[in-house]
């Protein structure tokens, strides 16, 4: 499948190029990056390269992983404000699932961009004529509130917490789980639970 872009009046989602290599490298020296993905740490120029040079277009090849370069409304050479994409499992013409996931440069965390377009690639992966997910998944390791928030508005359903599920480096952790199936509304739909009412303002690591 050969790359577009998806837009709307809040954000613009496209490729990650070679342009953007530096300004990724840079961003992914974040400890809030590097505790709640799965970037290596310490993360290098070689390791952005690789990133935007094989791993990005590979996916987009094989039809298995799709990514976008979060940035402002319009800009589609713009500077990365964050990265979502999501992965696909299964043969096309059968019923796939799907995971989403996205991180958020520090210096655009608390504007909402993640949500929006975190929603866009949502709508286009569950949409019959896109992607055509029949579930799409959101996991974070536990502890990770601001991914739960963008997952929680966007009106995917907590299904629980995995113990050891989530790799890292190397290493099993507890995660979350939740999914979003293609009817299902795109706004809150449950309380994720008194703990979750109080944090759910606290900490802007993704959104």
């Amino acid at each position: 499948m050969e790359p577009f872009v998806l837009r709307s009046s809040a954000v613009t989602l496209s490729v990650p190029t070679t342009a953007d290599v530096d300004r990724i490298a840079q961003v992914c020296t974040d400890p809030a990056i590097a505790a709640w993905t799965v970037v290596p740490s310490p993360y290098t120029r070689d390791d952005a390269a690789g990133f935007v040079e094989g791993s990005v277009p590979g996916g987009w090849e094989q039809e298995r992983d799709f990514t976008w370069a979060v940035r402002a409304p319009g800009a589609v050479d713009g500077e990365v404000l964050g990265m979502v994409g999501v992965s696909a499992g299964g043969e096309p013409g059968t019923q796939r699932r799907g995971e989403i996931g996205y991180w958020t440069a520090p210096d655009a965390r608390g504007r909402g961009l993640t949500t929006e377009a975190a929603r866009l690639v949502v709508d286009w992966a569950l949409d019959p004529d896109g992607l055509g997910l029949t579930r799409l998944q959101w996991q974070a390791f536990v502890g990770n509130w601001a991914s739960r928030r963008v997952a929680w508005k966007l009106g995917f359903r907590f299904e629980g917490t995995l113990r050891s599920y989530g790799e890292q480096r190397g290493m099993l952790r507890d995660s979350w789980m939740a999914s979003l199936l293609p009817d299902d509304p795109r706004e809150p739909v449950m309380p994720w639970g008194d703990d979750f009412a109080r944090r759910r303002d606290c900490g802007r690591t993704s959104a």
